[in-house]
């Protein structure tokens, strides 16, 4: 875990406020299930873990780490339940917490739209360093929206540009792939933390060189590929929004101890080389 210093503890019903202010709810897909999963609003919060995934190892980090409050990325219960018995994965999750004093919050689809949000942190973690927009704007707000496109400080190669991004994002089984010309030069990068296959077009469109998500299938690259010259890089999903927990870290830490997991929670957890 890395660790940032506290100021004071706080209610956890004040740290909502705070989060909310910068990833508000009302932005999240008709679809999402973000904010508080599980916890009193009124309980004392001296230490936050901030994690991708809520599942069974992150909650054993928080519990271990002292932790009253887990910040996720991912939903625990995306899906309508009508239960949470300790008979089922998700519901020993829920009890474990409720029995450990450890509270769930998400934030989803709030974060990946938000200014700055999930797809900030990535573009600035391969090295784009100039103004970013979104690759589709919010209607509401055209600083917010999917994805992002800005510049690199300098061109590179498409070789060079994946295993840049390779040494930036956590190592994960899945590794960084490209398709495309290796030697392409490659300056205008759009990206989008999570799957982001739906937005090929308009990376393109928006003058992209190269565009980096995750999650992407065969049959959409293909087709990619034959409509035009932008390469596609593919990283692990887990890894594209893993570097936007620290940039969550920096807001909160003022406010509250925080701890960014550095366990890998990605699904693939290994790789084997074919044979020949």
């Amino acid at each position: 875990m890395r660790n940032h210093d506290n100021l004071s503890d706080v209610r956890l019903s004040e740290l909502i406020c705070r989060i909310e202010g910068r990833y508000d709810p009302a932005w999240a897909e008709a679809w999402d299930a973000v904010g508080l999963v599980c916890g009193d609003p009124e309980s004392e919060v001296t230490s936050v873990l901030l994690a991708v995934d809520p599942v069974t190892a992150v909650v054993d980090e928080a519990i271990a780490g002292g932790a009253q409050l887990v910040i996720t990325h991912h939903p625990l219960l995306l899906r309508g339940v009508h239960g949470v018995p300790a008979t089922t994965p998700k519901g020993r999750t829920v009890h474990r917490m409720i029995r450990s004093g450890v509270a769930l919050y998400t934030a989803h689809t709030n974060a990946d739209v938000a200014d700055p949000g999930v797809s900030d942190a990535l573009a600035r973690a391969v090295g784009v360093t100039g103004a970013l927009r979104p690759l589709q704007p919010s209607p509401a707000d055209p600083r917010r929206g999917l994805g992002r496109i800005g510049e690199l400080p300098e061109p590179v190669t498409l070789r060079e540009f994946t295993a840049r991004a390779a040494a930036a994002l956590p190592k994960t089984a899945w590794g960084v792939r490209a398709a495309g010309d290796p030697g392409r030069t490659v300056r205008t990068v759009a990206v989008c933390g999570g799957a982001g296959d739906s937005l090929i077009d308009t990376a393109r469109a928006a003058g992209a060189d190269v565009y980096l998500t995750s999650d992407l299938r065969h049959h959409p690259v293909s087709e990619s590929l034959e409509s035009g010259p932008m390469a596609l890089v593919d990283a692990a999903h887990w890894a594209t929004e893993w570097p936007w927990l620290a940039d969550l870290a920096a807001f909160l830490s003022p406010h509250v101890k925080t701890l960014v997991s550095t366990l890998v929670t990605d699904a693939w957890t290994h790789a084997a080389e074919g044979v020949q």
